[in-house]
């Protein structure tokens, strides 16, 4: 079963770059390990340390600034490339819970929702000025209120954000696809009892 996600106000990191694809979320060469083994270290692997496992300063990861955020702020086409569904797990075993972004790659997008992380779609104008506010502000928090589909920056101007509905109830009672049917178990059960009483012959 999935961490049910209902609100998360938390550090959120601005990174000011377009299409951060998923090879650099997680480096295919650990892209074998079992889900189980976990993924935090080969998050941002190549961009957070230099050919000797030295972390490089430059990167906003490696800033105490940011130190345990849990919300990325990127620009357009977050999450681009290949299928690469250990992308997800890696930004949720380092400990992020939501990616905001004026638009992700499908697929990235697809998996995020079906492991209980956040992809949040807002105007490109709006995430720009998030990002010059976090940047100017190191280390400032987001809020995130799924239930009422809300941002709240760190200026206190909340912007509202669409979410498929199927998927926002999938994310509230924290279960993936298999476990919101499951959870219609009595449903499905009555359904059939009464088929088989009205169409007996079938």
């Amino acid at each position: 079963m999935m961490e049910a996600f209902e609100r998360l106000d938390a550090i959120a990191v601005p990174m000011a770059v377009e299409n951060i694809d998923t090879d650099q979320i997680v480096p295919v060469r650990f892209t074998r390990r079992a889900r189980a083994d976990g993924f935090a270290d080969s998050m941002f692997h190549d961009l957070r340390f230099d050919k000797d496992e030295r972390a490089l300063p430059d990167f906003v990861l490696n800033q105490p600034e940011w130190d345990g955020a849990r919300v990325i702020v990127a620009l357009r086409n977050f999450g681009c490339g290949s299928s690469r569904e250990c992308a997800v797990y890696a930004l949720w075993d380092y400990g992020f819970r939501a990616a905001i972004a004026p638009s992700f790659g499908d697929i990235f997008y697809s998996n995020a929702l079906q492991n209980g992380f956040l992809p949040i779609v807002l105007p490109e104008a709006q995430i720009r000025s998030l990002i010059a506010t976090l940047q100017a502000r190191p280390g400032t928090h987001v809020a995130v209120d799924l239930a009422g589909q809300t941002v709240t920056g760190p200026d206190g101007a909340a912007s509202v954000f669409d979410i498929d509905p199927f998927r926002k109830t999938c994310l509230l009672q924290g279960v993936d696809e298999i476990g919101f049917t499951l959870s219609q178990d009595d449903r499905i059960t009555a359904f059939e009892q009464k088929r088989r009483a009205e169409r007996a012959w079938m």
